[in-house]
């Protein structure tokens, strides 16, 4: 196939075949099963561990923190977080001893006979309450992160307000569902220690390996095994399993696989951190902004791991893709005695993103205006900027957005047949909502500059290249992508490109695959690579197709047993500006848009909340592969369907207690609706191929267009998400009261 058509996906055949080989498949011989003994306490201090007669011990391999090389400390942001638990528990299933074994019931049977001993201390489990002070953990307040955002003079534009209104808005946990399971193997090699496993980030599970481990990086190796999808799941935790399978390994001098059990990855992992977010807006009489005053409280858990760049996100996009002048918002990070929470699809945006699409809606409510209106009037145009002070000049028509969503989902034509349908029906209501929003695409502000990615494009000998990145295909196509990048600016045919595997021992770091950066950022690498490649073989920027590979072949000719490499690292568009310090300037490169409308049905005598049609409009820069794109739309509203109405995470002292699929709801084919997906494309010169993030875009708005379009049929104003029958019934029944 040639580069001017879009190539088949990659890795599409191996798993449809059933040929692709996750971690759990590989057959690694003389391989050992590892375990996990957790705490059964939320917070205390280990006082014993006892061992039970129940298996013969001289039979396994056991590790606690005595084995530990390095500093017992799983490197991420901070260095809170112990590989395992020595003396202090700061949640329920924290890891305390590793076992092993040749058979996995037997390692089973071992954990069930550990018996960890606490001494119970008093745990705090709710991030929105003042701390006593026998539970703070942290500081003076169990604050972990404390970040803000200023603009203008917010209690001035407040005071001349004609209308000041106020929300608060919860939304809750949610568990990431991935395909496969975290796990990881791990083996020594000679002096050198190998794990390949489930993973985003290879990069990050090297750091976190060769501190705990005392060992440089040419002394560690790690391989991404095929992956059987992410959600920011497998950003920070992987670094977690990694290194208890390699203690498990060095000390068994043999290879050790641990897979989690569904149950263990629901119960032990991160999930979405839940957020309370409130809201003092201060509003004209025709609905046009002149103040928002927001707080964002999120609970991070028990360690920090990523919360601080949730919280970051969630500010930065806490204000929306609206024009105002007095802006100040506010954001903590809780310390809490639950499993720590961790990064997920949107991180910390769609957070924000639902409290104030929801709260534009009251507000427009109360000032009697249509809820389009309110937004065509605060839409952000080029020229003016966000809450960071960042100017929006991307060319970007966002009122064609929204009008072309109202359009198409018949949004005002449906308002008027659902008023009909409402007063003819008895037990079933109808409603209409929409979300209009924004993502920055990549890390915030300096964050890519602090990455400094590298990515290398190997010339082989018989003139085909091989893309060599830490990027990792986990079901979203970056493969794809990727060759279709690299074949297009070279004008190769794809099947003269090849993607390596990512190995620290043979690609350099590209950065995480988060942040809706791969296509984008990653992908501009790619580019820059192939134009430096071309530039080694002594041709012209324009030489494409069979003159690449015969200078490629030549090259090899005239230089016997080295390497052909092209390379390219990250340079900052000259446009990003952005302080550190004081939250100001160019938080993202760019930002995708988008507006997204929902119409629902919801029966009066089940409280069951149906979504009857979604329409999803968005801009994303240049749509590099359509296919593909449009799976990630669709894939996006259907976890934001979950999120909203069905996904709640029951939890207890901190632990989940719903943690099977038999108990924790995510949605079916039969609960989800057309998703019709319509793109606009406005081509970003700093983006792979013209490209924007797209990934985390369409987590942003389902939950609010939903929670909009039952406000709509309902005459209600529900303000926390998930929103099961249970708890819409308790709304409706309680607003009946008042």
């Amino acid at each position: 196939m040639c580069a001017d058509q879009p190539p088949l996906r990659t890795e599409g055949l191996s798993k449809l075949t059933g040929a692709e080989r996750f971690v759990d498949d590989l057959a690694i011989e003389g391989c050992l099963w590892g375990m996990t003994a957790r705490s059964p306490l939320p917070r205390g201090k280990i006082r014993e561990i006892r061992y039970g007669n129940g298996v013969d011990w001289s039979e396994f391999v056991v590790v606690d923190h005595n084995d530990i090389p390095g500093p017992n400390q799983i490197r991420l942001l901070e260095l809170d977080q112990p590989v395992l638990a020595s003396d202090q528990i700061r949640h329920i299933h924290e890891a305390v001893v590793l076992v092993a074994h040749p058979s996995r019931e037997m390692c089973r049977r071992a954990v069930d006979q550990i018996e960890i001993i606490i001494d119970p201390e008093p745990g705090i489990f709710d991030f929105r309450v003042t701390p006593r002070e026998d539970q703070i953990q942290h500081g003076t307040d169990n604050v972990l992160s404390d970040l803000g955002i200023c603009k203008g003079d917010v209690e001035a534009a407040l005071a001349s307000a004609d209308h000041v209104i106020e929300g608060v808005y919860e939304t809750g946990a949610q568990e990431h569902v991935y395909i496969e399971n975290q796990g990881m193997a791990a083996w020594v090699d000679g002096d050198v220690i190998v794990v390949q496993g489930s993973m985003q980030c290879p990069y990050y599970v090297l750091n976190s390996l060769t501190h705990a481990l005392d060992r440089d990086e040419s002394k560690i190796r790690v391989v991404q095994a095929p992956t059987g999808g992410g959600f920011g799941g497998k950003e920070d935790y992987p670094s977690n399993l990694a290194i208890h399978a390699a203690l498990l390994a060095m000390k068994a001098k043999q290879p050790v696989k641990i897979i989690y059990d569904r149950s263990e990855d629901m119960a032990a992992t991160t999930k979405r951190h839940p957020a309370r977010v409130r809201h003092r807006t201060g509003v004209t009489s025709d609905g046009r902004l002149v103040a928002q005053d927001i707080e964002m409280v999120i609970d991070a858990g028990a360690y920090i791991t990523l919360s601080p760049v949730v919280l970051s996100r969630g500010i930065i996009h806490a204000g929306g893709p609206y024009a105002c002048d007095n802006v100040r918002i506010s954001g903590r990070a809780m310390l809490t005695n639950s499993v720590p929470y961790g990064a997920f699809r949107g991180f910390g945006a769609p957070q924000s993103l639902f409290a104030l699409e929801r709260h534009l809606d009251v507000i427009a409510r109360q000032l009697g205006i249509d809820p389009v209106e309110i937004r065509r009037r605060n839409l952000v145009r080029d020229g003016q900027s966000t809450a960071t002070g960042q100017v929006i000049n991307d060319g970007t028509d966002r009122i064609e957005l929204l009008e072309l969503a109202v359009a198409q989902s018949g949004y005002t034509q449906k308002q008027a047949a659902h008023t009909e349908f409402n007063a003819s029906s008895q037990f079933m209501r109808r409603g209409i909502g929409l979300a209009t929003f924004f993502h920055g695409g990549g890390f915030t502000g300096s964050g890519e500059d602090y990455l400094k990615s590298k990515l290398h494009v190997l010339g082989k000998p018989d003139g085909s290249i091989e893309i060599l990145a830490a990027s990792t295909e986990m079901g979203q196509g970056a493969q794809t992508i990727f060759i279709s990048l690299a074949s297009n600016r070279l004008g190769l045919e794809h099947s003269d490109v090849v993607v390596a595997t990512p190995d620290t021992f043979r690609v350099p770091n590209s950065g995480p695959t988060v942040a809706s950066r791969t296509a984008m950022v990653v992908g501009r690498l790619i580019e820059r690579a192939c134009d430096d490649l071309r530039k080694q073989c002594g041709l012209k920027d324009d030489a494409r197709g069979e003159s690449v590979r015969h200078a490629i072949r030549q090259w090899h000719v005239t230089h016997p047993g080295e390497t052909l490499l092209g390379r390219a690292q990250y340079e900052r568009p000259p446009h990003v500006q952005w302080d550190e310090k004081t939250y100001k300037g160019d938080a993202y490169g760019t930002f995708a848009w988008g507006t997204y409308v929902a119409e629902v049905e919801i029966d009066l005598r089940t409280y069951q909340c149906r979504v009857l049609d979604f329409h999803a409009v968005q801009e994303v820069g240049t749509v590099l592969n359509e296919t593909l794109a449009t799976g990630q739309i669709q894939g996006g509203v259907v976890q934001g369907i979950g999120w909203a109405l069905l996904e709640e995470c029951v939890m207890e002292q901190g632990a989940f207690k719903n943690c099977q699929l038999t108990n924790y709801i995510i949605p079916t084919a039969q609960d989800v609706p057309t998703i019709h997906v319509t793109f606009l494309e406005n081509p970003y010169e700093h983006g792979g191929g013209g490209s924007k993030g797209i990934g985390e875009l369409p987590m942003d708005g389902p939950a609010p267009a939903i929670l909009n379009a039952i406000a709509d049929a309902l005459g209600i104003e529900p303000n926390r998400i998930p929103l099961t029958p249970e708890r819409l019934m308790e709304h409706v029944l309680d607003d009946h009261a008042c």
